[in-house]
């Protein structure tokens, strides 16, 4: 068995942001404080809702929240925006790629219903654009496009502290699943490394992922990414089982079970698992259910109970 990844310890950050660490199931909040006032970033997964607003409440100490934004439209991101948005009157600002997918509500552009996830609908006030320029936490931080895990997500880059906001772009270990790659765009794996590459050309001391701990290692980080991408770009196979595993430990992070003998039906049911599944692995939804139990007990992603899978 390989070593465990050494990490550095985390960055200390200004007094101005709190990070609101959370699981797998919801992403990280950022909270910036602006004297009497605050704006958050990304707002977790709806069933985590009331979670999310008892931290938030509990973080802003008696200051107003003013503004959600979102790094990128998936549901461990935007779940939480409708209910803060009615508990608070915040703005809330996207992504100007996601803006038409909100607007209109598609749960296929969202990938809510390819992935049998959901989110409470909310509208937005205002849009963020590439290059735009926020003021957050006495701090200035220009949003930047990080395509590939989501083909219109954004960062947000402080030069001064050297602070990036990742959202799924950067993990401490890798980087979200490229849908893209797997929905039939062709640029996925490409605007990945593109996106990387971007990145790795900037003066970053520390960054703020939408998973994980803030960490330092950066340069690490990197090399972690590129090898993970590498792999991918020489397999869509291995792209694609990578996508499917993940895709089920987190539905089931949020279902918590499902039934061994319903899991079939279960791929059948979710079209980007049937698809990938059929498209890259040749596999038919019960073939597909019996690898995905197999290789995901045998690493302990999954666990067996009575006749149920239980995430690990």
């Amino acid at each position: 068995m390989a070593p465990p990844t050494q990490h550095t310890p985390p960055p200390r950050l200004p007094d101005t942001i709190q990070v609101l660490e959370r699981g797998w199931l919801s992403s990280n909040n950022v909270l910036f404080i602006d004297d009497e006032e605050a704006t958050l970033v990304d707002s977790g997964y709806v069933s985590h809702a009331a979670q999310t607003l008892a931290l938030v409440e509990r973080a802003l100490d008696g200051r107003r929240l003013t503004r959600l934004i979102n790094t990128h439209s998936h549901s461990d991101h935007i779940g939480g925006n409708a209910a803060l948005k009615h508990a608070t009157g915040c703005q809330v600002l996207v992504p100007t790629g996601m803006s038409a997918a909100i607007a209109e509500w598609d749960e296929e552009a969202l990938l809510l219903s390819p992935l049998g996830q959901q989110s409470a609908r909310f509208q937005h006030d205002a849009t963020i654009a590439p290059g735009d320029v926020l003021g957050l936490g006495g701090l200035s931080w220009q949003a930047l496009a990080v395509p590939g895990h989501d083909m219109d997500a954004l960062a947000y880059f402080n030069a001064d502290e050297g602070i990036l906001i990742s959202g799924d772009a950067l993990w401490q270990d890798g980087f979200g699943v490229i849908f893209a790659e797997l929905l039939g765009n062709p640029d996925g794996l490409k605007t990945t490394r593109e996106t990387l590459d971007m990145l790795a050309r900037l003066p970053i001391r520390s960054v703020i992922p939408g998973h994980g701990a803030p960490f330092a290692d950066v340069e690490e980080s990197f090399t972690r990414a590129y090898s993970r991408l590498a792999g991918f770009e020489g397999s869509l196979e291995r792209l694609a089982r990578h996508a499917l595993k993940v895709m089920l430990v987190f539905y089931l992070l949020e279902k918590r079970r499902v039934k061994q003998a319903e899991l079939p039906n279960l791929i059948a049911s979710l079209p980007f698992a049937h698809s990938v599944a059929a498209r890259y692995l040749g596999l038919d939804p019960e073939e597909t259910a019996e690898w995905l139990q197999g290789d995901l007990l045998k690493s302990g992603a999954l666990r067996q109970e009575d006749g149920w899978l239980v995430a690990g």
